[in-house]
């Protein structure tokens, strides 16, 4: 019997994720990404909940910890520096600001993808410029022919587009829905030299006038910054560097703690910006083709769920394929991920508004209930720190999808 065929649009980590499943269960599978290498770039990330679940039964979660950031809590500061409340790194699978596995996204990629390379095939450099699934056929018969930038026409069982937020594929499948909720949100991420002056926490500055800096750790003797700020400007992730520089410098002018070095970076550290959304789909499949992950359901870096997200999305979807023909498939993925996506994207209340005052008045009450929020007494009762900071990512009854005897090693 023919092994199905799968197309996977996205290298990041639900796409390889997705190919580790499959793979496994004897499909081929075929990866296209439209840089021309892996990514070793991104800021940290978490891996929590269900999403640490499936890493466990992966495999994978020995060299996730290896790979570790160092990040040892979450400390709010003011503008001199001096801290107003720290928060140590969870103790469990979902807990805390700070995950008790966090890991650059670039480094997480790379553990799944080298896991699937001897049976993947992986088209860097290219791209899906068109997709006709007009075909039609049984379960068993059809296809999806796509057309790429660069390589030959090809024709496969099935397509999944697991790409961005802002996916271009996507919208070749989905032309008329709008699918990205807006947060009025732009983070600027940086990789800066690390000083003497640095720790190993994950150090927070909400500046007001909706502004925030951070300063993350990773494992590479560097220091991961962001420049944050609500605005309700639109385009303002479409600039150019230049343009770019020029409204963060004049947008942080003013603001104190390590604003001035994260702006003096600016001349030439790694720069990625980003207008932070969240994808609002009302359905993630199509005919033959599928979404995953970000393009799916982007519950965005404010919610904590999307490494968690890609990684059980991938685990289910590849599941459900397994078990049922796709058309069956499609909808148990769809009935079982729904439910878990809806609580991810419910953020924390105010947010990200409430965690970037604009007003005075604003600032100075999160800092006072940062204070109290960072008592040993208030740790003890948990209360108000740990429901903004442990998000709903063990929020599904992770089901159990059975592997042949022998699966790929």
């Amino acid at each position: 019997m023919r092994s199905p065929t799968v197309l996977i649009s996205g290298a990041s980590i639900a796409g390889p994720a997705l190919a580790y499943w499959l793979n496994a269960r004897g499909w081929r599978t075929t990866v296209v990404e439209r840089f021309a290498e892996l990514r070793e770039d991104g800021q940290n990330i978490d891996v929590r909940g269900a999403g640490r679940e499936v890493a466990r039964r992966m495999g994978i979660e020995d060299a996730i910890r290896a790979a570790s950031t160092g990040e040892t809590g979450t400390e709010f500061v003011d503008a001199t520096g001096a801290p107003l409340a720290r928060f140590a790194a969870g103790t469990s699978d979902s807990g805390g600001a700070t995950a008790e596995l966090e890991i650059l996204r670039g480094q997480l990629s790379r553990i799944i993808v080298d896991r699937t390379r001897e049976d993947t095939e992986y088209l860097f450099g290219d791209r899906i410029v068109a997709l006709d699934d007009s075909g039609g056929g049984t379960e068993d018969e059809g296809g999806v022919t796509v057309t790429f930038d660069r390589g030959a026409t090809r024709t496969f069982d099935l397509v999944v587009i697991a790409e961005g937020l802002r996916s271009r594929t996507r919208s070749l499948v989905f032309p008329d829905t709008d699918a990205v909720r807006e947060l009025d949100f732009y983070v600027a991420y940086l990789t800066i030299p690390r000083t003497d002056d640095d720790t190993d926490l994950w150090r927070w500055h909400s500046a007001g006038r909706g502004r925030s800096v951070t300063l993350r750790p990773d494992n590479l003797g560097t220091i991961r910054a962001t420049l944050s700020f609500l605005s309700d400007v639109r385009g303002l992730d479409d600039l150019d560097r230049d343009d770019l520089v020029m409204v963060l410098r004049r947008t942080f002018a003013d603001v104190g703690w390590a604003a001035p070095r994260v702006l003096a970076a600016l001349d030439d550290a790694p720069l990625y910006f980003d207008a932070v959304g969240q994808a609002r789909m009302p359905s993630w499949t199509s005919g033959r083709v599928a979404l995953l992950g970000d393009a799916a359901y982007c519950s965005s870096p404010i919610s904590g769920m999307s490494t968690s997200l890609a990684l059980t999305g991938a685990y289910v979807l590849a599941g459900e394929l397994a078990a049922h023909p796709y058309r069956t498939a499609f909808a148990r993925y769809e009935e079982v991920m729904r439910p878990y996506v809806d609580q991810a994207q419910k953020l924390p209340p105010g947010a990200p508004r409430i965690a970037n005052p604009r007003s005075r008045t604003g600032l100075a009450a999160m800092n006072t209930v940062l204070r109290i929020a960072g008592t040993p007494a208030a740790a003890r009762l948990g209360g108000l720190a740990s429901r903004w900071f442990t998000p709903p990512a063990d929020a599904i009854d992770l089901p159990a999808y059975p592997l042949p005897p022998n699966p790929p090693a």
